[in-house]
């Protein structure tokens, strides 16, 4: 099930995205949060009526970096041994159609296409073989970073942080396996990022482990899994669009900060 969080007429709700086709999408309003129980109210309305938001507002993005080996040589940076967690604030998240504006303190974005896990319950210490258990579901992430201000700074939380940096979208696919999946991304039509999730040098199962051994998971946090290669420059008025197989896509435009 795909679960999108959009506003019409100044309300917001989450709703069940129903339809194949992009013109033919209408939502189900879902009656109550969609982490517990819940019923589909039978009221639609078409994707194209409504403004998508960020399809989770979460506590915490816990992101983790150099996952992929491709991506982390083309920065010169060695495998880790064990999963390279940082946290990017939710002030970061914005959602699919939102604009990501550049930061006034850096010369040099780029973007990073990801995959999302969603944590769909109250964790922490979480076993292997209950991961599955807590996940709610997925959906794309942009990791954008000043590459320029992560290279100068020991500290990522301003390379990787800053208001707008962190794009979600355009919803929570419930159904997947997430094991072999084509990720990509794309600017101004042109792609940049193209790989697959059983690239991943830590699996999901070992970034879910990992991090909740640190700290409690609550419903609607988000994991990033890291970026495959390809990442590149940003620049004002491109628009940039990162695409999972079976989830869909992320599209976001670049903007000057005012």
């Amino acid at each position: 099930m795909r679960i999108a969080r959009f506003s019409i007429d100044g309300n917001v709700a989450f709703g069940a995205v129903e339809g194949e086709t992009p013109d033919g999408l209408v939502l189900d309003i879902i009656k109550g949060i969609p982490y517990a129980d819940f019923e589909l109210s039978g009221t639609k309305v078409p994707l194209n009526k409504v403004r998508l938001l960020p399809p989770v507002l979460p506590n915490k993005v816990v992101a983790f970096g150099r996952n992929y080996a491709q991506h982390a040589a083309e920065l010169g940076n060695e495998v880790p041994d064990v999963p390279f967690a940082f946290l990017k604030p939710t002030t970061s998240v914005i959602g699919s159609g939102d604009e990501i504006a550049y930061p006034s303190f850096s010369s040099e974005l780029h973007h990073e296409a990801e995959l999302a896990v969603v944590i769909g319950r109250m964790c922490r210490e979480v076993p292997r073989e209950r991961v599955k258990d807590v996940i709610f579901g997925y959906t794309c992430a942009n990791d954008v970073t000043a590459r320029d201000v992560q290279k100068r700074e020991k500290q990522w939380a301003r390379a990787k942080g800053f208001d707008t940096s962190c794009p979600l979208g355009p919803w929570v696919e419930t159904d997947l396996d997430p094991s072999d999946l084509t990720i990509q991304a794309t600017v101004n039509g042109e792609q940049r990022q193209l790989g697959r999730t059983s690239e991943m040098i830590h699996s999901i199962e070992d970034l879910i482990v990992n991090i909740s051994e640190a700290m409690t998971l609550l419903p609607g946090d988000v994991i990033l899994t890291g970026t495959p290669a390809g990442v590149g420059p940003l620049n004002v008025g491109d628009e940039v669009a990162v695409t999972i197989e079976g989830i869909g896509t992320l599209t976001n435009k670049v903007i000057k900060r005012g």
